[in-house]
C-alpha cells in the first residue's frame, strides 16, 4: 500500500461501496440464485434499490473533510443507471470506478487494484465495504477499513462478488 499523500491540495479520500453500503440490493438478489444466474435482470433492477439511511448518512458527513470516491464492483455498462441513481437520491454522482465489462476477477482484487492506483496520487482516508473479503483482504493490506453491517452480507451476494467476480 502507498502512503503517498496528495500533492496537489486535495482533500483525503473517503471511499464508499455502492451495494451494501448505500444501495439495499435484498429485493434483486433472487436474480443471483436462479440457474443460470440473471446477471441483466440483476443489474437492471439497481434503479429502484432503496437507499440505505446509515451509509448515506456516513457518505455525506464525510463529505465536509474529504472528497468521496466510489469505489464498485458494479459493471461498467451499468454506469449511467448508477449515476441515475446516486443522483435520485440527491447523492454526488462520481467519480465513480467500476468494474471493466470483461473483469471477472473476485471484488477483492479488482479494488485492490483501484486502491492502489489512487493511494500513489492521494490520501485514503477511509473505506466502507460491505464484504468480509474486501475488508479482510484490504485491512491486511493497511487500508482504513470499516466492514458496513448495516445491511447483513449475503451469502448469494458474496459468492457474485468473490466466486464469480460479477459485482
Amino acid at each position: 500500500m502507498s502512503t503517498a499523500h496528495p500533492t496537489n491540495g486535495a482533500r483525503p479520500v473517503a471511499v464508499f461501496d455502492i451495494d451494501g453500503v448505500l444501495a439495499d440490493v435484498t429485493h434483486r438478489l433472487h436474480h443471483l440464485r436462479a440457474r443460470p444466474p440473471r446477471w441483466e435482470r440483476f443489474f437492471a433492477e439497481a434503479d429502484v434499490d432503496p437507499l440505505l439511511d446509515e451509509g448515506a448518512g456516513r457518505l455525506r458527513a464525510a463529505q465536509a473533510g474529504h472528497d468521496v470516491i466510489y469505489l464498485t464492483g458494479r459493471p461498467e455498462r451499468n454506469r449511467r443507471l448508477t449515476e441515475r441513481w446516486l443522483a435520485g437520491h440527491d447523492l454526488p454522482t462520481g467519480p465513480l470506478y467500476m468494474r471493466e465489462d470483461d473483469d471477472y476477477r473476485p471484488a477483492r482484487m479488482m479494488k485492490r487494484q483501484v486502491l492502489r492506483r489512487l493511494g500513489r496520487s492521494r490520501k485514503i482516508a477511509s473505506v466502507i465495504d460491505d464484504d468480509p473479503a474486501v475488508v479482510d483482504l484490504l485491512k491486511a493490506d493497511g487500508w482504513p477499513i470499516e466492514l458496513a453491517t448495516w445491511l447483513p452480507h449475503s451469502s448469494t451476494l458474496q459468492d457474485a462478488q468473490e466466486r464469480k467476480g460479477r459485482t
